[in-house]
C-alpha cells in the first residue's frame, strides 16, 4: 500500500530512540499516521512542528498497518510558535481533530477550513471568529451541526434568541415562552437578538462538543487544549 501527497502535521510522539510517530491531516485521506525514521533528530524537529505542511509518501505492507513516512517540507508556519494565542490555537485545533476524527476518513471541507484557519493563525491578527466557524464546521461534519437559520417552532427567521439543547436548532423569543429557562442563549454574533460575543458563542459550541462529541467517545473528555484556548480568547484585549 502506498499514498503520496501533502498534509499538515497534527501530532507527533517519540518512538524508540530516533523515530517519531507522526499523524497528519490530508484532504483526500483524512488523518494518516505513520513512523518517521530519524524523525527525532534536531534537524527534523523544525520540519515536524504541528501546523507545518509536508510533502509525504506513506508506505505499508497492508492497509491496516501503521506504515512508514518519508517527509519533505512543503510550507512552514513559523507564526504558530511566535505568539501565545497562535500556539494555543494550533494545539486546540490539532488536538480536537485527532480526538474527533477516525483514521483515514476524509473530510475535505473541514480540511480546507483547517488549512485556512492555520494560515490565519500563522499570519497573526484576529482569528477568533474564524476559529468559532471552524468549530461549527467540525460539529457539522461529525453529524452534530447546529441549525441557527430559523425558529424550530414557528419557522421565522426573526427574533431568534435561543438554541434547543436537544435538537441544536434556534428558537425565537416569542416561541420560547415558559421553556426559555431550559434553552441555551443564542449569541448576537451567531444571529441571536441581544448581547453575546465570541466567548458566549464558544460556550454554545462547547456545550454541543461536550454533550454530543464527548458522549459519543464513551465519556472521554474533550482535549484540555480547547479549554485553554477558550480562556485565552475570552481575555480582554
Amino acid at each position: 500500500m502506498e499514498w503520496q501527497g501533502e498534509a499538515s502535521v497534527m501530532t507527533l510522539r517519540r518512538h524508540g530512540e530516533n523515530a517519531v510517530i507522526l499523524t497528519v491531516l490530508s484532504r483526500d485521506q483524512g488523518l494518516v499516521t505513520g513512523i518517521v525514521p530519524g524523525g527525532a533528530s534536531a534537524r527534523r524537529a523544525a520540519i515536524l512542528q504541528p501546523g507545518n505542511r509536508l510533502s509525504l509518501r506513506w508506505r505499508a505492507r497492508v492497509e491496516d498497518q501503521l506504515g512508514t513516512f518519508t517527509v519533505e517540507p512543503a510550507r512552514a508556519r513559523p507564526g504558530l510558535l511566535s505568539a501565545g494565542n497562535a500556539l494555543a490555537g494550533v494545539n486546540a485545533v490539532t488536538s480536537l481533530l485527532v480526538y474527533a476524527l477516525p483514521e483515514r476518513d476524509p473530510h475535505p471541507r473541514l480540511t480546507d477550513l483547517t488549512e485556512a484557519l492555520l494560515d490565519l493563525m500563522d499570519e497573526g491578527g484576529d482569528w477568533g471568529t474564524a476559529y468559532l466557524q471552524w468549530e461549527m464546521r467540525l460539529l457539522d461534519d461529525l453529524g452534530f451541526g447546529l441549525d441557527l437559520s430559523s425558529c424550530a417552532v414557528t419557522g421565522t427567521r426573526h427574533g431568534l434568541a435561543y438554541v434547543s439543547p436537544r435538537s441544536g436548532r434556534a428558537v425565537s423569543a416569542a416561541a420560547a415562552g415558559e421553556w426559555a429557562p431550559k434553552l441555551l442563549p443564542l449569541p448576537a454574533c451567531l444571529g441571536g437578538q441581544g448581547n453575546g460575543g465570541l466567548a458566549e458563542a464558544l460556550a454554545l459550541t462547547g456545550f454541543f462538543l461536550e454533550t454530543r462529541l464527548a458522549e459519543s467517545h464513551a465519556g472521554k473528555p474533550l482535549p484540555a487544549a480547547r479549554a485553554r484556548l477558550v480562556t485565552r480568547l475570552a481575555e480582554p484585549g
